[in-house]
């Protein structure tokens, strides 16, 4: 400190103690009755209220969660060993807050902000509320920009705009958080801020979705919440709100975030062991009543902002597991109410070897339509509901029935278009390539080509377009006269 800066300092500090007065300060003051479980009953406080921090005399913190006559139950967020019944607890008189700021991109984070992967804490700009309210509807804007995944069934037939809450619903294994994370990896280069929530996973999966972010470059523009399967519960219950609190300081900015819960199965359960250990009543499949109104007020937050309020998006990818396909349980059902659309996959898709397993039939976006590209809208217009059609015709072929040349050939495009859309993970495909193939196969260009021929015809688009000066913008007799050429008999196909 330089000498100036020194003498500031002490000026600073004489002129604070001579006009300091002595006042009587109240504060009050509760007493722990008893700890565990995550849980902390406590005595005194008359003032609680619900979602208020406290501080415990050994550093320990908590947030009220339940009210009682003559005592406060607390979910613990962090917890010393020395704490223990009879210990001495405050008010800390201030919300449940997480640091935000540039600082946080790329970094492994917890609930409340605190690092996980070894380095220093991040530098924050400010803090941002976990609770918060939504925002109005006069400050949000219709969905009209497409975000691209990168996956040919999405972009093309489930379409997801900048500001769209679209569900990833079906079976443990089916592949919800491969498509989550193709989706994240895809906003490479997009100008995306993607925010990464891992709620009590095992460390072993929180680390192999870390190293795959890391080895395809998307952690660098990715904030990763981690509260793993050995967090408190309370950490794990706050865990989607602290993402969200990050992504809604981006948006405020005028930035575009996604962000993903993985998943909100595992956090109903988290808050259903909460509420049942604080001894509130339980509803349908014990979960306490006001479950609804936690994942409504924590995805209402996602959205569009108009440009009176600086153009920022927030896109929700959530997750939903269901047991033995039942879409019609409690939580998902819960979740597609509350959501613009939900991409269903199907463990019967799966093991035939369909990949991703999206079940076109019950997935659906109800607005993401609105923010397609005009010409892969104009594209893929009809394409969903052909394809639905293809499928019950093939159906009628399993019990050998003849049908008529025009029927035969209707059901070999289906089986072609089948083929296209399937697609290895960890491959995005550009929105380029998606308005290539479908030129090409609407075009008929496709329809001579044996299925063990379209990997490399696809292969040759992928690398025409590459290349090619043609844009989304471009006429589509432009694509037509293009991909002809490109698919031409007299060009070799890559091997």
């Amino acid at each position: 400190m330089s000498p100036n800066s020194f003498k500031g300092a002490l000026e600073k500090q004489a002129n604070w103690l001579s006009s300091y007065r002595p006042v009587l300060q109240f504060t009050e003051q509760g007493m722990v009755v008893s700890v565990g479980d995550g849980i902390a009953w406590i005595k005194g406080l008359p003032s609680a209220a619900i979602e208020d921090i406290l501080i415990f005399a050994d550093g320990s913190r908590a947030m009220v969660f339940d009210l009682n006559r003559d005592r406060i139950g607390a979910i613990l967020l962090y917890e010393t060993e020395n704490l223990t019944a009879g210990t001495f607890v405050r008010h800390a008189r201030h919300p449940l807050s997480i640091p935000v700021g540039d600082d946080f991109l790329g970094r492994i984070v917890d609930p409340l902000g605190m690092p996980l992967d070894g380095k220093a804490p991040p530098t924050s700009l400010g803090r941002g509320n976990l609770e918060q309210n939504s925002p109005p509807i006069i400050a949000r804007d219709f969905v009209n920009k497409p975000l691209y995944t990168g996956i040919k069934i999405i972009d093309t037939l489930i379409p997801i705009g900048k500001g769209q809450r679209q569900l990833l619903v079906g079976d443990e294994g089916l592949g919800r958080s491969s498509i989550a994370i193709d989706t994240v990896v895809n906003q490479k280069d997009k100008d995306v801020i993607c925010i990464y929530v891992l709620i009590g996973q095992k460390r072993s999966a929180v680390v192999s979705t870390i190293e795959t972010l890391r080895s395809h470059g998307a952690l660098d523009y990715t904030v990763c919440v981690v509260a793993e399967a050995s967090a408190l519960p309370g950490l794990q219950y706050i865990a989607p709100f602290a993402g969200c609190a990050l992504a809604e300081y981006w948006m405020a900015q005028g930035r575009d975030t996604l962000i993903v819960y993985d998943d909100l199965s595992t956090h109903a359960r988290t808050y259903r062991e909460l509420s049942l250990l604080l001894r509130r009543p339980p509803g349908r499949e014990a979960f306490p009543g006001d479950i609804f109104f936690v994942h409504s007020r924590l995805l209402e937050r996602s959205t569009s902002l108009n440009a009176e309020n600086g153009g920022g998006s927030m896109t929700a990818l959530p997750i939903v597991e269901t047991k033995q396909g039942e879409i019609a349980a409690y939580i998902p059902t819960n979740l597609i109410s509350i959501t613009d659309g939900q991409i269903y996959l199907d463990i019967g898709l799966f093991n035939a070897g369909f990949r991703p397993a999206i079940d076109i039939a019950k997935s659906v976006s109800r607005i993401g339509g609105k923010a397609q590209h005009p010409s892969i809208r104009d594209q893929a217009g009809q394409m969903k509901l052909d394809y639905l059609q293809f499928l019950e015709l093939e159906a009628f072929t399993r019990f050998g029935q003849r049908l008529e040349a025009s029927m035969e050939a209707r059901i070999k495009r289906g089986r072609l278009l089948r083929e296209i859309l399937k697609q290895d993970r960890l491959k995005p495909y550009s929105s380029l390539f998606q308005l290539a193939w479908l030129t090409a196969f609407n075009g008929g260009i496709l329809n001579t080509l044996e299925f063990n021929e379209l990997s490399q015809c696809l292969a040759k688009l992928e690398h025409e377009v590459d290349t090619t000066t043609l844009s989304l913008g471009s006429s589509p007799a432009q694509w037509m006269h293009a991909v002809t050429d490109w698919l031409s008999l007299d060009k070799s196909l890559p091997s």
